[in-house]
């Protein structure tokens, strides 16, 4: 039984929102901080906030996350998914509490031909990545009893991500363009949430020296981003909406700021192993994704959360009506 909240830092990530909303439908003790109550770069306050909150467990889902911007705010980026993460997994080292911190696929370079596991190399390809690479590094060394998750091309009914993207081009676009050279295991942001949420009371209630680590947890099953587009579009026609045509390119069509791995296929098989969590099939995820309309499940400043059911994509190439995509996360 948890009677102090968990802390969830972070509060309108994609992610966060769905840890939030959750969390109130179990009446589970939470509470979610956003960049204003909660500034990552700011060490005193950081300091503040917590012991004011004396939370029984901290769950990062806070970070920096706009890839290509990152590859000219590379100071800002390390700033927050390093030295702030490092700062937030102090703090819980020494309240002598559970800390379970975000990370992502993009700590490898893709060249690997199978799915990665918790023991190979990372070898990240971009800023952002490395940032993330130096925060699993820094959380391990402030919090040695953390557990770290990686997870792989999130998405949600909220936010900036793929899914979010292709619905958008849907209204507006007679050709998508999406390449088709990069792998990975789509993520439902409700599914990934529950599981960290269980994991969360698990590190307050168990030995922590049993859940302390690095994991990955990404949706069943592997596709690319034209594949990925492709299951949307047929979902949205299956629903009698209309769709674009669509259209695969590889990834020197689309030139991006950061570069991204080919291969972002994570191994989950070690998350089963400990925790007896497996997350959804990815295309069962999409429907329930699909069937729940953006903005549902929010909570009000009340605390309600009425009709809600529990069950990242730069753009560009408007020439000729056809838009090309690439994702963001």
């Amino acid at each position: 039984m948890i009677d102090r909240p968990i802390l969830i830092a972070g509060r309108n990530g994609q992610l966060a929102r769905c840890l939030r909303n959750l969390a109130a439908v179990r009446d589970l003790p939470a509470v979610a901080l956003g960049r204003r109550e909660l500034d990552l770069e700011s060490r005193e306050g950081i300091d503040k906030i917590i012991a004011s909150l004396a939370p029984s467990a901290i769950i990062n889902a806070a970070a920096y996350t706009a890839v290509d911007q990152a590859e000219s705010e590379a100071t800002k980026a390390f700033s927050i998914n390093r030295d702030g993460a490092a700062a937030l997994a102090d703090v819980a080292w020494q309240m002598n509490i559970p800390f379970l911190h975000v990370s992502t696929d993009y700590v490898f370079d893709g060249a690997k031909p199978d799915a990665y596991d918790e023991n190979d190399i990372p070898a990240p390809l971009n800023v952002y990545g490395a940032s993330k690479l130096a925060g699993e590094a820094a959380v391990l060394a402030a919090h040695p009893l953390a557990t770290v998750i990686r997870c792989s091309w999130l998405y949600s009914p909220y936010g900036s991500n793929f899914v979010r993207t292709m619905l958008r081009l849907c209204e507006t676009q007679p050709i998508v363009r999406v390449v088709r050279d990069q792998l990975g295991n789509p993520t439902y942001a409700f599914d990934l949430a529950e599981a960290v949420l269980r994991i969360a009371e698990r590190s307050v209630t168990d030995d922590r020296r049993a859940t302390a680590g690095i994991y990955h947890l990404a949706g069943q099953g592997e596709t690319s981003w034209h594949d990925f587009a492709q299951a949307i579009f047929h979902e949205r026609s299956r629903r009698g909406a209309r769709i674009p045509a669509l259209e695969a390119i590889t990834t020197e069509e689309f030139p991006t700021a950061a570069r991204r791995p080919r291969n972002s296929r994570l191994d989950s098989s070690k998350a089963e192993r400990v925790f007896g969590i497996r997350l959804a099939p990815w295309r069962h995820s999409l429907q329930a994704c699909l069937d729940q309309p953006a903005g549902e499940g929010e909570i009000d400043a009340e605390g309600n959360r009425p009709g809600w059911r529990q069950r990242n994509a730069p753009l560009s190439d408007h020439a000729r009506g056809q838009q090309a995509v690439a994702p963001d996360l």
